[in-house]
């Protein structure tokens, strides 16, 4: 017997990339997977939510976030190599991008009004595009994903 709607969604996402699975009110959660535009050798600009901060909870695989530091450039990027099951919050404002392994699945949450309106990207330039290249390596070390 199908349970209905009215009392329970089921969602998922196993396709690659990013996609909204709910969104209620003011919220919304959604499922990250790995897609090549995600290798850190391809990334070339951080993002930041100017009106909310978002929440990143690794479900399996790999993932580093990286996050950069400054307001109008990025002066510094630091780099967190996530733990499954462990709630990361990146707050309003910071520069923030991901990189994640093949087999890697991210729930996010965030507000349901994040949009390319209210999140900037700021490009990054070859010193800082070779930095992440350097944090992905010094992470993952004991893995393949660092080759």
């Amino acid at each position: 017997m199908k349970i209905s709607e009215t009392l329970l969604e089921i969602r998922d996402h196993n396709l690659a990339g990013y996609k909204p699975v709910i969104d209620y009110t003011s919220w919304r959660v959604a499922i990250l997977n790995f897609s090549n535009e995600l290798r850190a050798e391809k990334i070339t600009a951080l993002q930041r939510h100017n009106e909310t901060d978002e929440v990143f909870v690794l479900l399996r695989g790999r993932c580093i976030l990286f996050l950069g530091q400054g307001d109008q450039t990025i002066t510094t990027i630091h780099g967190q190599d996530m733990t499954p099951h462990t709630i990361y919050n990146v707050k309003k404002g910071v520069w923030h991008s991901h990189t994640l392994s093949e087999d890697a699945m991210v729930l996010i949450v965030e507000n349901r009004d994040t949009t390319l309106d209210n999140s900037p990207f700021c490009t990054l330039n070859k010193d800082q595009q070779e930095t992440l290249l350097e944090l992905t390596r010094s992470l993952w070390l004991d893995s393949e994903i660092a080759e």
